[in-house]
């Protein structure tokens, strides 16, 4: 009945995707073809959310107080963002029936507030994404996925944890990326992950998200949340959801949106305002 009635009614926009301005991103994946794609699916609008991560960042970050010298692996680069206006002007003037969003993706927004803060004074955006992909390990921060093989249960559960410390001690990001970005490494395969097993910890991130007022993404790159999982963030309070491809190729943008607006469904979550808006409560 919910996946009957989101194919009936406006698909959501995508506020998560990436091209080739992202350090991650092959240079195949443009502005363009992803609105194609965008319009071909159906959908409103779409912000381009594009790596911040930093490998060399400034003495009043928080993680220089905390003593991290570096990143590992460090293959992080940062936005051409001259390329990136540009690129951003060109499809907004060629495809006036999408709205085109710019936007960033903040890796550990906690740790570099000062980083940001210089970032965005000189190119701000319309879409800010916090996301929590490292965690600091003798000095340094390593990708979560490395961590999980040592110890996945230990790394979800401080992964969960630190995700409480970001938000509340980083306000500017907008919506709360991949709340369970590990499962995408899980040793022997994401299927053997245990959402329930953390409902602790999910909820404690829930209830911080919900206390600032932000939403919670519902990724569709990750394996996709389950209701419950979205239906927790409604019990702690949670007043909007956001949709995120986190697509990385053009093919990819507003993949699986049809499942996700159903998901979104039935954890209690309906279209917001206007089809530019998060979905809310």
């Amino acid at each position: 009945m919910a996946l009957e009635r989101a194919h009936q009614g406006q698909l959501p926009p995508d506020n998560h995707v990436h091209t080739h301005w992202s350090w991650d991103t092959p240079d195949s994946s443009t502005m363009r073809k992803a609105c194609e794609r965008a319009i071909a699916q159906g959908l409103p609008a779409i912000a381009f959310t594009e790596h911040l991560d930093f490998t060399v960042w400034h003495d009043e970050d928080r993680a220089t107080e905390e003593g991290l010298v570096d990143r590992y692996p460090a293959h992080q680069l940062p936005i051409d963002v001259e390329g990136y206006v540009a690129e951003l002007a060109e499809v907004r003037g060629r495809f006036p029936e999408l709205r085109i969003w710019s936007g960033i993706e903040t890796g550990e927004p906690h740790l570099f507030a000062a980083s940001i803060a210089r970032h965005l004074e000189d190119s701000p955006v319309d879409r800010i994404l916090g996301s929590l992909h490292s965690l600091s390990d003798e000095g340094r921060l390593v990708g979560v996925g490395r961590l999980l093989h040592v110890d996945a249960d230990a790394t979800m559960r401080r992964y969960l944890g630190e995700m409480v410390g970001m938000i509340e001690s980083s306000d500017v990001f907008q919506v709360l990326a991949h709340v369970d970005f590990p499962r995408r490494y899980w040793p022997g395969g994401s299927h053997r992950y245990v959402e329930k097993d953390y409902e602790e910890e999910y909820r404690a991130v829930f209830r911080a998200l919900a206390g600032s007022g932000r939403a919670l993404e519902i990724n569709t790159s990750s394996p996709l949340a389950s209701a419950d999982q979205v239906r927790w963030f409604r019990e702690e309070s949670g007043e909007a959801v956001s949709f995120g491809s986190d697509a990385h190729a053009p093919t990819a943008v507003g993949q699986k949106f049809d499942l996700a607006a159903a998901v979104a469904e039935a954890a209690g979550f309906r279209p917001g305002r206007d089809r530019f808006d998060f979905w809310r409560r």
